[in-house]
């Protein structure tokens, strides 16, 4: 049997990962679901590697919240792949902390490459805080280019939109914050998605988030569709709680 490692360098940490029948949709390919989270939750098995956990940061008043997620699919990876995700700290943007990622297959070739921005919160007063004043540990930046676009701010047009419907948060959608958990959404949003779109294949993917939804509240969703493409933005009343932009296509195009 396969032991599966990890490791971490000066500026980096990765791990290997095997991909199961759950991860995958109806045609075994890793749901976009799953990309998100692995890439969320890489940013915390690097910070835990150093010392830097949830509770460490919590009791210095100097929490990280996603913000925007952007992911570039060159090859949709498939049920049981074993896969090695990688992770850099890449600097800071204005009040966003940026982490990058690469999901490579077991031959070296890139699979998924992703970029992030984050933000600095305090826990207790809910305040956000400058980059500058992060005291944990130095930021270091990502030593090599990263093929994926940049995160950007997606926002539904003014006309030609439709209403997709409503959405119940449910205890399963919820993770240890008491909130959804930021990969969940892309559970949502193909749930969502035009019947012809859910097996199409997935070009690039970006993932804004600005508002946490918790047990009970409930999700509005419109949509708006271009020829190889679909934003899907959710709403909690009145307040914009999330938005994602999916395009479709073959690689490079």
């Amino acid at each position: 049997m396969r032991a599966f490692q990890q490791w971490q360098t000066e500026n980096s940490y990765a791990r290997e990962v095997e991909l199961a029948f759950a991860d995958c949709d109806r045609n075994k390919n890793v749901r976009p679901a799953k990309l998100l989270s692995l890439m969320a939750a890489m940013a915390g098995f690097d910070y835990d590697a150093r010392g830097l956990t949830y509770q460490r940061l919590y009791a210095i008043g100097q929490v990280f919240l996603l913000s925007r997620m952007a992911l570039r699919i060159h090859r949709r990876p498939e049920n049981r792949e074993v896969l090695t995700v990688s992770t850099w700290e890449d600097g800071v943007h204005g009040a966003h902390m940026r982490r990058v990622y690469e999901m490579t297959d077991e031959s070296g070739n890139v699979c998924v490459s992703a970029k992030s921005e984050w933000i600095l919160v305090d826990p207790a007063e809910r305040k956000i805080l400058r980059p500058s004043s992060f005291t944990g540990k130095i930021l270091t930046t990502c030593p090599k280019p990263i093929d994926c676009p940049d995160c950007r701010r997606i926002a539904l047009p003014q006309e030609g939109t439709e209403v997709l419907g409503t959405r119940l948060i449910r205890w399963s959608d919820l993770d240890g914050n008491g909130h959804v958990y930021s990969g969940n959404y892309g559970d949502i949003v193909w749930d969502f998605l035009p019947a012809d779109l859910q097996a199409a294949p997935l070009r690039e993917l970006y993932m804004n988030y600005s508002r946490e939804a918790t047990l009970g509240e409930t999700l509005t969703l419109r949509g708006f569709r271009e020829r190889d493409a679909y934003t899907v933005e959710g709403r909690l009343g009145e307040e914009h709680c999330f938005s994602c932009r999916c395009e479709f296509g073959t690689a490079g195009r």
